[in-house]
Order: C-alpha cells, then sequence, then structure tokens
C-alpha cells in the first residue's frame, strides 16, 4: 500500500511539471495563434493534480503552478539586437581590417630594414612583392570557399595594391622593368582586378581596380606629353565601367570613374596643353561628356536604392555638364568667344533630347523624372549662359527678360513646374542686371533704350502677374502680386530717370561756357538760374509721385482692387511725408504752395470716393459684422 501511494506521488509530480512546461511554452505563443488553435477548449481555473486525464484527451489549461526550480525565460533588452549588430560588424570587419593592415605594417617594417641593409637585392623585392601579392589572392580563396566573403575581398585587395606597387616600384624606383612592360603589367593587374570583382559580385574589389587603372598613368608618368594614348586609355577605362554598371547595380562607380577622368584631363591640361592641340582635345572631352551624360540612363538601379544611390546620377550630370563646358570656353575663350553662344544653345538642344530619353530608358518612373527635370534645367541654364555671351550692354537684359517671358508661356501651357521657377530667375537676373549694372547713355527723351529696356521688363513682369492670378494654387497669387509691385517699382523708377535726364539737360543749358581765363567775374555761374532748376526738379518728383498714386487709385477703384488702393496709398502717404517735411524747407513759396494744394486736391478726390462708397465698402463692413455677432 505504501508502495502504490508512494507512485502515485510520484506520478503526480511528474504530471505536474509536464503541466508546467506546457504552460511556459503556451506562454511564449502569440496570443492570437494560441485563441485561434482549432479543437482547443475553454481554458479552466485549474486542474487538481488528483484528476489526471487520460492521454488521448485535449489537457485542459495547467493549473498557475510553479515547480520548484524552474528556470524563468529570459527576456531581450531593447536595443540588444542593435548591440549584437554593432559587435559584429565590429568584429567582423573592423577588427579584419585593421589587423591585416597590422600584418602589412609589420611586413613593410620588416622589409625595409632587410632592405636598407642590403639583405635583398632591387629585384627580389620587386618578385617579393609581386609574389606576396599573387600569394594572397590565391590564399583569400581558401577563405572564400569556407564562407568568409569579407576577409577574402580584404586579402585580395592588400593583394592587388601589392602587385601595383611592386610594378612602380620596377619601373619608377629601380628601372628594372620597361615603361611599356609596367603598363600592360598594370593594365592585366587591372582587368584581373575587375574580372575577380565581376565574377565574386563584390563592388569593393570594383572600386580597387578603378583606384588601380587610374593611377597607372600618374604611376608610369615619364614627363612627355602623350595626350592620344593617356586620353585612349581613359575612354578605355570609363567605357569598362559604364558595360559594368549597366550590367551590375553598382551605380557608385560613376563617381571614382569621373574623378579619375577629370583628374588626368586637368593635371594633362595644366601641364602640356597648347593652342596647336585645341581639335582632339576638344573631340577628347567631348567624347568624356557624352559618356558620362549617358551613364545615368544606362546605369542598372539598385535593389532598395537608397539617397546615396538616387542622388548620384543627378550630380553626375549636373557636375559633367558644367565642367565640359567650363573645358570648353578655356579653350575657345582666347580663339573665338562669341563661338561659345552658340555652344551653349547646342548643349541646351542636347539635354533637351536628353529630357526625352530618360522617360523610355529608365525602368523607375520617380528616377526618369527627377533626371528629365535636370535636364531641363540644365538646358534652360545653358540658354540663359548664352544670352550675356552672344549679346552686349542692355540686350542681355533684354534677353534675360525675353526668356523669362518665353517660359512663362511655356509654364502655362505644359504642366511643368520649372518652367515657373526658371522663368523667375531669369526676371530676377534682368531686373537686377537692370537696376545695379546697365548704364545708359541716352541722348533723347522717353524714345531710348533705357525705356525701352525698362518697358519690356514692365510688360513681362505684367504677363508675370497675369499668370500668377489665373492659377488656384496660392503660390502662383502671391508670385502675382509680387510682380505687379516690381512692375509698379520699375515704372517709377524708369519715370524718375527721364525726369533727372531731363533737369540734367536744363542745367547743362544753363552754365555758360568758360573762357580762357575761367574764374573772371565774367562766366560766374548764375546761381539763381541753377537754384530754379534744382526747386523745379523737387517739384516735379514730388507731381510724378502723386500723379502715380493717383493713376493706382483710379486703376483700383476701376478693378475694385484692394491690393493696388494699397500701393497708391502707400505712394501717397510717402508723397506726403516729402511735401511736409522736405518741400516745405527747401522749396520756393510758389512751387510750396502749389506742393500743398495738389497734394490736398488729391487726398480729397480720394476721401470723396471712399465716403461715397463706390466700392461699397460700408455694406461688406456691416455684413460681416453681422457673420461675427451670428456667430
Amino acid at each position: 500500500m505504501d508502495k502504490t501511494q508512494t507512485d502515485l506521488q510520484a506520478l503526480r509530480e511528474i504530471v505536474g511539471e509536464l503541466v508546467a512546461r506546457v504552460e511556459r511554452l503556451e506562454r511564449k505563443l502569440p496570443t492570437e495563434a494560441v485563441a485561434a488553435s482549432p479543437g482547443r477548449p475553454p481554458e479552466t481555473p485549474g486542474l487538481p493534480f488528483g484528476d489526471v486525464q487520460p492521454p488521448t484527451a485535449v489537457p485542459p489549461s495547467p493549473p498557475s503552478v510553479v515547480p520548484v526550480g524552474e528556470i524563468p525565460v529570459q527576456t531581450a533588452k531593447p536595443g540588444g539586437r542593435d548591440e549584437a549588430d554593432l559587435e559584429a560588424r565590429i568584429g567582423t570587419h573592423w577588427l579584419n581590417r585593421i589587423g591585416i593592415t597590422a600584418v602589412l605594417v609589420g611586413v613593410s617594417y620588416f622589409l625595409k630594414y632587410a632592405f636598407d641593409n642590403n639583405w635583398i637585392g632591387p629585384a627580389g623585392r620587386v618578385v617579393i612583392g609581386l609574389l606576396a601579392g599573387i600569394g594572397m589572392l590565391l590564399w583569400s580563396e581558401r577563405f572564400r570557399a569556407r564562407g568568409y566573403q569579407i576577409f577574402s575581398h580584404s586579402l585580395k585587395a592588400v593583394g592587388i595594391g601589392a602587385m601595383y606597387l611592386s610594378l612602380w616600384a620596377g619601373f619608377h624606383l629601380y628601372n628594372l622593368i620597361p615603361a611599356q612592360a609596367a603598363f600592360v603589367a598594370m593594365l592585366l593587374v587591372t582587368a584581373s582586378a575587375a574580372t575577380i570583382a565581376i565574377t565574386e559580385d563584390a563592388q569593393i574589389l570594383a572600386w580597387f581596380a578603378l583606384a588601380g587603372g587610374f593611377s597607372t598613368p600618374i604611376l608610369l608618368s615619364t614627363g612627355q606629353n602623350r595626350e592620344f594614348e593617356l586620353f585612349s586609355y581613359v575612354v578605355a577605362l570609363d567605357m569598362a565601367t559604364i558595360v559594368t554598371v549597366a550590367r551590375k547595380p553598382w551605380r557608385l562607380l560613376l563617381v571614382p570613374s569621373y574623378l579619375g577622368t577629370l583628374l588626368l584631363y586637368i593635371v594633362w591640361y595644366a601641364e602640356f596643353y597648347q593652342r596647336s592641340q585645341l581639335m582632339p582635345t576638344v573631340i577628347f572631352s567631348t567624347v568624356f561628356f557624352v559618356m558620362f551624360a549617358i551613364a545615368p540612363l544606362v546605369a542598372r538601379r539598385p535593389e532598395g536604392e537608397g539617397a546615396p544611390y538616387a542622388v548620384v546620377s543627378l550630380v553626375l550630370a549636373f557636375v559633367n555638364a558644367g565642367v565640359y563646358f567650363l573645358e570648353v570656353y578655356a579653350m575657345f575663350e582666347e580663339v573665338d568667344k562669341q563661338a561659345m553662344a552658340w555652344f551653349a544653345l547646342a548643349l541646351a538642344a542636347v539635354f533637351l533630347f536628353l529630357s526625352r530619353q530618360g522617360l523610355t530608358h529608365l525602368p523607375d518612373p520617380e528616377s526618369a523624372r527627377q533626371l528629365r527635370f535636370l535636364h531641363l534645367a540644365l538646358a534652360i541654364g545653358f540658354i540663359t549662359v548664352a544670352i550675356p555671351i552672344r549679346l552686349d550692354g542692355h540686350w542681355i537684359t533684354i534677353g534675360w527678360f525675353v526668356e523669362a517671358g518665353v517660359l512663362l508661356g511655356l509654364g502655362d501651357r505644359i504642366p511643368f513646374t520649372l518652367f515657373r521657377g526658371f522663368a523667375v530667375g531669369a526676371l530676377v537676373l534682368g531686373v537686377f542686371r537692370l537696376l545695379a549694372l546697365d548704364n545708359f547713355r541716352v541722348s533723347t527723351l522717353i524714345f531710348n533704350a533705357r525705356m525701352g529696356t525698362f518697358s519690356v521688363a514692365i510688360m513681362v513682369l505684367g504677363a508675370t502677374a497675369w499668370f500668377g492670378a489665373r492659377g488656384a494654387d496660392k503660390v502662383g497669387r502671391q508670385g502675382a502680386a509680387i510682380a505687379v509691385i516690381a512692375l509698379n517699382l520699375l515704372a517709377l523708377v524708369a519715370l524718375s530717370h527721364e525726369v533727372a535726364d531731363y533737369y540734367t539737360r536744363a542745367m547743362a543749358a544753363a552754365r555758360p561756357r568758360y573762357n580762357a581765363a575761367r574764374f573772371s567775374p565774367s562766366v560766374a555761374l548764375d546761381a539763381s538760374n541753377l537754384r530754379s532748376i534744382r526747386l523745379a526738379e523737387d517739384f516735379t518728383y514730388s507731381a510724378l509721385w502723386m500723379g502715380y498714386g493717383a493713376l493706382l487709385m483710379i486703376v483700383g477703384f476701376w478693378r475694385r482692387s484692394a491690393f493696388v488702393r494699397w500701393q497708391a496709398l502707400v505712394l501717397i502717404a510717402a508723397t506726403i511725408v516729402k511735401v511736409f517735411i522736405y518741400d516745405v524747407s527747401q522749396l520756393d513759396r510758389g512751387y510750396r504752395i502749389l506742393s500743398f494744394i495738389v497734394l490736398g486736391i488729391l487726398l480729397l478726390a480720394i476721401s470723396f470716393g471712399y465716403q461715397r462708397d463706390w466700392l461699397a465698402l460700408a455694406g461688406s463692413r456691416v455684413e460681416s459684422r453681422g457673420v461675427r455677432s451670428g456667430a
């Protein structure tokens, strides 16, 4: 009997332990999965140890009894995954690279010590470097076969660098290898590195191959001018890069390829370029430009392309266009500067053509749209640059205003916001040049080049205001308001210039000619006559401001535009300040009386218009008050 009770107690302990384990497993499962389990009976508060279910029955919910000695489940701390990833990256990447660097530094010190003590001759040094590089390439394959890709690529990079340096030492330091043989050997190293990179899908090795490829002409330079050989080699290297990025999603390789090309071109140009080499240099520059203009269209898009990959095509297209134009401009500036205007227009046509190609060659609609906008922006930019190159003086300003008008018309017909943005840019350039840089020498009043230029600016600003007011967007209406203000300011400035010219001529006519004794009383200046001319000029400015303010007020009443009326009020306020402060102290009694009378009549007329409520402003105020009180 005692034995039976002992066995029963042992059985109960076993069942209790099993039930507790099942409970721990259920806690680890998601609540939804547990609730949705088919055939699961509803949970019960607990199960006595004496009611042992048969093995075939579905066990009810276990009791909340935790046996002694249970090990609690360990939960992960927040950020543990990130810390583990950082730890793994440090262990696999950075320690690997630092270790390889340390080994190389130690070996370098040993070799230097051996070289300093003449243990190894020049030929032996070169051979050791080449054998070490080849050995690292072969040794890296063992690690790649075992799955250590990063470590394998690091060894390959070190081996490639060792071979480049050994060949350079054999050619440049020890004169053991002829230039042609060294070039062929470095070319083979570059081709081998590129082949390994493509075969093993290792972008880092492709970067090393490009670095070695562009370093080869510098490492093997003999100080001689070999333009055709150098640039033909660079063209082949760039073409290989473009073919690679068309097959592999390695668009970032275009950056070192372009930078290497630009560096070699600048170094050669600064050292060897002469005007007799104009045409071949322009041809090579054009080839480089065409290759890197097409590269963003054919480059393969990486999976999950991030911001750096998306931006590289846009930056490359922009820099390539600007650098190419500057290269050609530097060569043609002393030959035929005017031809650069037609060259800029030709580039604009090229980018207009490329803006259409991106829509058909790029599979990603967003990338195609961004690249298209950039190409259109470059086309417009080159048109803007062509204007000051081809034209002179105020014709540059007129050209920019005409360009702004054309872009406004295109922006109204084509739903392309960038057109309007460039139109505003051209307008800003034109207005700045008109007010700050243009120096007009006019011989007639009103009908002169200055008034014509201002008239073109006013017409384009009027078109800007009209197009902006037609749009439904808030930005367009704000732009229209700014254009109207600028239009009125330019009109006042233009009329003020005409007033100044008129009185300048009157002043010159009032001065008698000096004779040989220029300080004698016979040639004394008629001070009273000159003073009357200055007083008349001051009064004319006041009359101009009052008249223009009255005109704006009439237009504001006619068009029922509060915006125009407010401009009139501001201008009239400025006139009031001038009359009451400046004219009172400076003008003669007659001009002073006339200024106050004219200003008073103008103010009374405007006040009468508001009191008659021609615009029904009082009704609007009453209605708005009723709305507010009802609210």
